[in-house]
């Protein structure tokens, strides 16, 4: 393990038998008050469906004075959703936590229950404990992680190799070498679901990991200052390579993740050669394959490498997925967010996600390279950040996605994209 810095408490995990802490799995061990708990998730369909009808139902039968109202909220939806629930104090008692200024902002509101104490001995013992920083405020803790999501590209290998790429690019020009190549072979380059703006967003997102140092990310975290000229250098990488034509056509359009014409859907389909996304990615992907089952050549390697840039070579960004209780939910609540961080539960999560668990004795049932790729790169990146629409908060990050989508259709410039963010930044 290395030592670094982390923006909005984002952790390393252990990865491998030789560093799992050899803890026994525990249950959620009762105690859970009598009641029925609205839990929100934002998988709609298939295995990840599947799961939390059987985590509730599991649970329940474990626990007969709890009942768990499992309801589904669509991920494009669910922030805006949840906030408008929690002012009208009409909050679900366990819902998905993104952490950042989102969560913050929930705290100083009185929205969410501090879980610091009621967090079982066995969650402590096989989560690492820096892990728990990305759903922690101030030394207390508000979010049970789930799964670590670090981004970054995912392609079909049998579509790189008839393209003649052999290996994945680790430079920005390797990368616009690897563009030219599959629109040479007759494959879209690059699947973006820039309908959603979000997904557009990650790939400025990147860039600004690139070119601003880590300190200048943490900073304007605290302060909301983008003076920095790392800012608009980075809207102005992402407008070369915009200029360079690498997405799919009509990529403005394009939903992230619904359906096979999805971005997603490009990749599961070979209609399209790779994607920057979290490694939520793989599940979604999967589901939306012909024969609904994992991508079979599915591979991944980290954002490139960008000359001149002030950003850590080998920084890595992407969230922790976390679940929060509101603050009014009886404490049964806490009792499934230990339930949900046990390891069986957590084997469980990753089989139906075919994304990275967050309990180091789950992370042993990870068999998947992609995946043991993704562990390694954020276990040894130097600094490992947050999305940045989730450090900064709501109203900053909802200006970096619509801004992007302008610079990405060029109806913006670099300059513009970056006084659109400060702009919101002076009225949070």
């Amino acid at each position: 393990m290395t030592t670094r810095r982390l923006l909005a408490g984002s952790a390393a995990l252990l990865v491998g038998a030789g560093l799992l802490t050899g803890c026994s799995a525990g249950g959620s061990g009762g105690g859970a008050d009598d009641g029925t708990l609205t839990l929100w998730q934002n998988s709609t369909t298939g295995p990840g469906q599947d799961f939390w009808t059987k985590a509730a139902a599991d649970f329940t039968k474990a626990n007969p004075d709890v009942a768990i109202d499992v309801q589904t909220v669509q991920n494009e939806d669910f922030d805006s959703k949840l906030q408008t629930a929690l002012n009208s104090g009409d909050a679900p008692d366990v819902f998905l936590q993104r952490g950042g200024g989102k969560l913050q902002a929930m705290v100083q509101a009185g929205q969410v229950k501090d879980i610091t104490d009621g967090i079982s001995d066995d969650a402590r013992a096989d989560i690492s404990e820096g892990t728990f920083g990305a759903g922690s405020i101030d030394g207390k803790v508000y979010s049970m992680p789930i799964a670590v999501l670090p981004g970054g590209f995912w392609y079909s290998q049998d579509v790189f190799s008839a393209a003649g790429i052999s290996t994945p690019p680790t430079t920005m020009d390797e990368l616009d070498e690897a563009v030219t190549a599959l629109k040479d072979s007759g494959t879209q380059p690059v699947a973006l679901g820039g309908k959603d703006a979000w997904p557009a967003a990650h790939w400025y997102f990147f860039f600004a990991l690139r070119a601003c140092s880590s300190d200048t990310l943490e900073q304007a975290a605290t302060d909301r200052d983008f003076s920095d000229p790392c800012w608009v250098d980075a809207a102005q990488d992402l407008a070369d390579f915009r200029d360079t034509e690498p997405f799919n056509e009509g990529f403005l359009t394009t939903a992230a993740q619904q359906g096979a014409g999805s971005s997603a859907g490009l990749i599961a389909n070979k209609q399209a050669g790779m994607e920057l996304m979290g490694a939520w990615d793989p599940g979604v992907i999967a589901s939306l394959t012909p024969d609904a089952k994992p991508l079979p050549d599915l591979g991944w390697f980290p954002f490139p490498a960008i000359d001149g840039g002030d950003g850590e070579p080998g920084a890595i960004m992407g969230g922790v997925d976390g679940y929060s209780c509101s603050a009014g939910a009886p404490d049964s609540c806490v009792d499934f967010l230990n339930y949900l961080a046990t390891p069986d539960v957590q084997e469980a999560y990753y089989k139906a996600f075919n994304a990275p668990p967050v309990n180091t004795v789950a992370q042993e049932a990870v068999t998947e390279p992609y995946l043991q790729e993704v562990l390694a790169a954020y276990n040894d990146a130097p600094f490992v950040s947050q999305w940045l629409d989730t450090v900064y908060g709501l109203n900053v990050g909802n200006a970096m996605n619509v801004a992007v989508v302008d610079l990405l259709s060029g109806d913006g410039t670099p300059q513009e994209f970056v006084d659109a963010v400060d702009a919101a930044a002076k009225k949070a």
